[in-house]
């Protein structure tokens, strides 16, 4: 009985800084947000997700159950998007192939997730690709890989403003 109620006392504790860590997050997460870029509180939104899919896990695992995880978190906080949602890629308007971004995010937003011990420079150029191959302005790479969440958000110098209706 001793040894039960200590472990409950435990537990208490454990979920309490869990709580409060939380909001700590979403203060960072607040404190992210800056209006010069482009759908910035929407990637702090996804950051934040992030961080506490990182935090629970931590590094080490396959990039699909980070992805899964992900899933989970944004929609609980209520973020729209499409999971491994394929596009065709063209070449001089020939339709040549199919690539899939694990996120696209409320139409706007790519998001490429990643669990190596290392972004290189083919991380970067296959985000994007992606970002150029869908039209898309802003992306985010994440990197669960690394002891301490890695991402970086990413604009589309070529991206090309839709036709007004």
């Amino acid at each position: 009985m001793g040894t039960i109620i200590k472990i409950t006392k435990i537990k208490r504790i454990i979920v309490q800084t869990t709580s409060s860590s939380h909001e700590s997050q979403k203060s960072q997460c607040k404190q992210m947000v800056n209006e010069q870029y482009k759908y910035s509180a929407l990637t702090s939104k996804i950051i934040g997700c992030a961080m506490t899919v990182h935090k629970s896990l931590g590094n080490g695992f396959q990039e699909v159950i980070y992805q899964r995880a992900l899933e989970i978190e944004m929609r609980l906080a209520g973020i729209n998007f499409k999971r491994e949602f394929e596009m065709p890629i063209y070449y001089r308007e020939y339709r040549i192939g199919t690539r899939r971004v694990d996120f696209l995010v409320e139409e706007v937003i790519s998001v490429e997730i990643k669990a190596t011990t290392k972004l290189d420079d083919t991380n970067f150029a296959q985000a994007i690709n992606y970002l150029e191959a869908y039209n898309l302005e802003i992306g985010m790479l994440i990197n669960f890989g690394e002891m301490s969440l890695n991402f970086k958000r990413l604009t589309n110098k070529k991206f090309r403003p839709p036709p007004e209706s």
